[in-house]
Formats: C-alpha cells, structure tokens, sequence
C-alpha cells in the first residue's frame, strides 16, 4: 500500500508540477495556432516546401529550419506538428519538424553549449540533423501508400482555399509572438521592470504547503508547484469548464462561454508572465518584460481575429479544440505515467549501466529518456549531473538525442494524430538512430580519429542512402505490378 501511496503521489506531483509550469505559455499557444494553421492557411502553402511532392533537397531542410527557430519541448511541438501534417505536409518533413524542433532548436543549442560544451553542442546539432532528415526519408519511403491517401484527403478538405488572407496572416504571426514571448528566457523579457508587494500574509505559507505536497529536486531537474502554478491550475480548470459549454458548438456560432474561455485564456496567459513571489508578510507581483509582450502580442491576436470572417474565426477555434480535445487528454495520461514510473528508477543506476561507450548502455541511455522526461534546457542541467557523476559523453549524448523525442506522453499525442503502426516506427527509428549516434560520439570522445570517425559516419549514411535505394525500387515494382 506504501508503494501504492508513493506511485500514485509521484504521478499527481509530476502532473501539477507540469501543469503550473509547462502548459499554459507553451502548450495552450500552440493549440491555437494549429487551429489557425489547419482553418486559415490554404493546403498549397504548407505543400509547396513540406509536401510529399516537393523535392527532398527543399522540403526536408525547411522542415528542419523551421524546428530550429521554436525554443519549445516535445509536448508543444505535438500540436504544431498535427497542424502541418493535417494541412497536406508529408509524413517525412512532417516528421523531421517533429524530431529536430525539440532537440536541435537555437535555444536548446546555444545552452547545451554553455552548460556541456561547443563540442557536445555541435555533436547534437549535427546528428539531429543528418538523423532528422533519415528518419523522415525512411518514415516518407515506409508510408508512401498512407502519405498518398493523406494527400488526397488534404485535397479534398481544404481544396476551396486558394490564399492567406492578411488577417488571417496577422493572426497567426500574432500568436507565434505569444509562444515566443511566453518561452524565451532572454532579456528583457526576464527583466522585472516594476513591482508590487500585496498585504497577503498567506501566500507564504501556501507555498511551503506546496512544497510539503509536492517536494522537488532542482538539482535533479525535477519541478514543485508554486504559488504561482496553483493560481495557473486553478485557472486553467476554469477555462476547461467554460471550453466545454463554450467551444464544443462553436461552428454554430459563439455563447458566452465562448467569451468567457477566451477571457480566461488571456488572462491566464498573462498571469503566467507575471512575477509572483511570495515574500515575508506578503506576496510580491513583479511586472516584467515578458507581462508586456505577452499582452502585445494578444492584442495584436484580437486586433486580427476581429477581421476575419465569422465562418473562418469559427473554423479557427474549432480546430483549435480539436486538436486540445484529440491530444490534451493524452499528455495528462502520459505525464501522471512517467511521474509514477520516476518513482521507481533511480539516477544511481543509469550512473553505473552507462559508465562506459557501449551499445548496452546507450540502449539504457534511450530508455531512460522515456520515463524520465525532462523539459527543454531543463534536460541540459539533468545531463551536466549526470556526466559529473560518471556517466559517459557517448550514451549522455543518446540520452539527449531521445528525451526530447521518446517521452511517453509524447508518444501517446503523436500517436493520435499518425496512428499506432507509424508512431511504433517512429519510435523505433529515434531509438536506433539515437544509439548509433551515441556509439558515434562516445567512440570519438576515447580517442577514435577523425578519418575512422568520418569513415564510420560515411558508412552509416551510405547503408542509409542504400535502404532508401532498396525501398524506393520495392516501391516502384509494385506501382508496376499494380498498374
């Protein structure tokens, strides 16, 4: 029953610690503009650089150039990614987008740079993209039948759609500018430029209760709830409630509900941006740059949505829900999963398994990642103690390359949106390549040369280069012998 008790504290801990923390400036921007990317943009603007028609050499790097620009963690990208594929990208860039965002983004680089080194940082950024571009070349070649009848469905849906309109154009910039101004942790957004001490002599002892109810380890990567993230649960429990009433009809036209779920959204947004900080006697509200251009952005968000059509705001929200009620659900499940699991594994023993540059211990490494989900540049700081405590550059490297990718909440939202049979091959190819490139790395860290290293990487791209060949000519004989 102990055991039971201890599962189940660490499930509900991890799940109110992500929550307060991870979904309202990430998450809930990110469902909004994949409604908007699914509503607004007509199919051929997604297809003309992520299509399955478009020529590998332009869709698969621009697939990986836009990952790099969003600072944001796996579970957010989810959303973005349902939102491309939806629209007509195929399953290769598609998923390129989905594996490189996470783990190769300028944010995640430059930190693991600052924190590991330019060595690992490069290491990462080169894998996550050769890798990224094999994973969805193969995910493209194993899925042609399925990326085909994917594309003809896109046709159709979305084939009355002829341009972006500027409105439609100014919202969606709108609501990129709310995830960037809610994510990066540059200045002056982390400036606090003004504030305000409230005579609240609980707010105090609120938060040692939390911490009583949720202890944490930041050494560990591992995140409390604050007062701060109990307001934001309590809030976002309240735009749950009016979503239902508000958003469920909304193709029939807005309520009060619906009014109601936008309001709290805002201002959930920006009470996240906001400084609370519980003080001796009082609670201290710290107004920083990031209030500023989170309210900016969301003015600029209803400034345009105003001058949409009443049938595409409607279709926009929508879509929105959609994607909130197909995914959210599963992130919840997810993350309680993992937090009752991390109960179980203990860092200590990753430590001793992974002490060496073995193909043992970069399979470890990977599994790891999966039930020990750390947020992004929350897994730089997890990886620093790990190497301090012994483990070794090649499987650190698996474990970055995977944890992004492989969290088991993760895997549940992707596999909504593509399926069990694609998302199982998608796992297994980010575990694979992860280990290669960890057995890679590790090997060059003790002492391999740069012409073996070369050789052995040249080697790998060409079996690569080689599998796409054999699966390519299958395809074409059974195009031959169907037709």
């Amino acid at each position: 029953m102990d055991l039971v008790l201890k599962l189940l504290h660490g499930g509900a801990g991890s799940l109110a610690a992500y929550l307060a923390a991870h979904v309202l400036l990430c998450l809930l921007p990110a469902f909004f503009i994949a409604g908007a990317m699914a509503a607004l943009i007509p199919k051929a603007s997604i297809t003309r650089w992520l299509g399955r028609s478009t020529p590998a050499h332009v869709s698969y790097p621009a697939a990986a150039a836009a990952g790099s620009l969003l600072a944001v963690c796996s579970c957010t990208i989810v959303p973005l990614f349902a939102g491309i594929y939806r629209k007509g990208a195929g399953i290769g860039p598609a998923i390129t987008f989905l594996f490189f965002a996470p783990a190769g983004n300028i944010m995640a680089l430059a930190y693991t740079g600052s924190i590991l080194g330019p060595e690992f940082a490069a290491a990462r950024v080169l894998f996550c993209l050769l890798f990224g571009i094999g994973i969805g070349l193969l995910m493209a070649l194993l899925f042609w039948k399925d990326d085909a009848s994917h594309d003809a469905q896109t046709d159709t849906l979305f084939a009355e759609q002829a341009s972006v309109g500027p409105a439609a154009k100014g919202l969606l910039l709108s609501l990129v500018a709310v995830l960037i101004a809610g994510t990066l942790k540059l200045w002056p957004l982390t400036e606090t430029f003004a504030s305000l001490r409230l005579p609240l002599s609980w707010a105090a002892d609120w938060q040692a209760t939390l911490f009583g109810w949720v202890p944490f380890d930041a050494a560990k990567g591992e995140e409390g709830v604050s007062l701060q993230g109990s307001v934001l649960i309590a809030l976002l429990l309240l735009i749950a409630a009016a979503a239902w009433k508000g958003m469920e009809n909304i193709i029939e036209g807005p309520n009060r509900w619906t009014w109601v779920t936008l309001g709290l959204a805002a201002t959930t947004l920006l009470v996240a941006a906001l400084g609370l900080t519980p003080v001796a006697g009082g609670l201290e509200v710290g107004l920083t740059g990031r209030v500023l251009a989170v309210a900016a952005s969301l003015w600029a968000c209803w400034h345009f949505a105003r001058q949409l059509d009443a049938d595409d705001r409607q279709a926009w929200l929508w879509e929105s829900w959609r994607f909130v009620k197909q995914i959210f659900l599963l992130l919840v499940v997810g993350v309680f999963i993992v937090g009752m699991v991390r109960q179980l594994i203990k860092p200590e023993w990753i430590e001793s398994l992974a002490g060496s540059n073995t193909l043992q211990a970069n399979a470890v490494a990977v599994f790891f990642g999966v039930f020990m989900y750390f947020p992004t540049l929350v897994e730089v700081p997890v990886a620093r103690m790990f190497l301090d405590l012994g483990m070794h550059p090649g499987p650190l490297l698996a474990y970055l390359m995977a944890d992004p990718e492989l969290s088991l909440q993760s895997m549940l939202m992707v596999a909504a949106v593509i399926g069990r049979q694609k998302t199982a091959a998608y796992v297994g190819l980010v575990a694979l390549f992860s280990v290669c490139a960890g057995l890679l790395y590790g090997a060059w860290v003790d002492g391999l040369g740069w012409l073996p290293l070369s050789l052995a990487l040249g080697l790998f791209i060409a079996v690569l280069a080689a599998g796409l060949a054999w699966l390519r000519q299958r395809q074409r004989q059974r195009r031959a012998a169907s037709t």
